[in-house]
């Protein structure tokens, strides 16, 4: 008997151990794609994957506010990280004072307002995006996105799928949402990972990046997604 008991309580403590440890990592995508823009991404099998949507928003919702409401989708009874490419990221810099994860990893993003390019900046003092009905800011998008960023091309259908699958007042919404952010610093446990070819945000505007991807471009996350998988494992390995 005592022999049974020793293996039921080795069993016992191995599972406690075990619940103890689980991970989980939340992806949060950008304004223009979904979660298929983690679908190339090999992260280690040992983590629960979990994809936050935020499809729905309210009329002039500041970013801050979705993070709440994005907050209450997250346990945060065991360890966790916030992986976000882009609009995802910010939400993530802005979820990391909210929900205290492990670890926040950003990719193609900013971590706060200062490193958003001239043109947000300039709106937000004269906001000619307001000027725009909503469905003219989607097909701009639609014919922006392939000259900005040629680099989608290597993905061409996924990123028109992800794209044309907004709805107008959304990307309107989320444009206002990036161009009237407030955060003016971030905590320092966010690590940034940019590309040397991000034409959305350029990396001249990002503050010491922890890595640089060399000709990587804002969609990096799919075009470049051996590379990103090594850091994101390397980062999430030290939870």
């Amino acid at each position: 008997m005592s022999k049974v008991l020793t293996l039921f309580v080795f069993l016992f403590l191995s599972a406690l151990c075990q619940a103890e440890n689980v991970k989980t990592i939340y992806f949060i995508p950008g304004q223009g794609s979904d979660k298929r823009i983690f679908d190339s991404l090999k992260i280690e099998s040992n983590y629960k994957v979990k994809h936050l949507k935020y499809d729905t928003l309210d009329k002039k919702m500041p970013l801050v506010e979705l993070a709440n409401r994005l907050s209450s989708v997250i346990d945060t009874t065991e360890k966790f990280a916030l992986i976000g490419v882009s609009l995802g990221g910010m939400i993530s810099a802005e979820l990391s004072e909210i929900v205290n994860p492990e670890k926040v990893i950003i990719i193609s993003s900013a971590k706060n307002r200062k490193e958003l390019p001239f043109r947000y900046k300039f709106q937000r003092i004269i906001p000619l995006f307001e000027i725009f009905p909503a469905r003219v800011i989607y097909w701009g998008a639609k014919i922006l996105q392939p000259l900005v960023e040629p680099d989608r091309n290597k993905y061409k259908e996924a990123f028109k799928s992800m794209l044309y699958r907004k709805k107008p007042k959304y990307l309107k919404r989320t444009a206002r949402m990036i161009i009237r952010w407030k955060r003016e610093s971030n905590l320092k446990k966010i690590i940034h990972i940019h590309g040397t070819k991000d034409h959305t945000i350029p990396i001249r505007n990002v503050k010491n990046p922890d890595y640089i991807i060399e000709n990587g471009s804002h969609m990096m996350t799919l075009t470049r997604a051996k590379e990103i998988s090594l850091i994101l494992n390397k980062e999430l390995s030290s939870l």
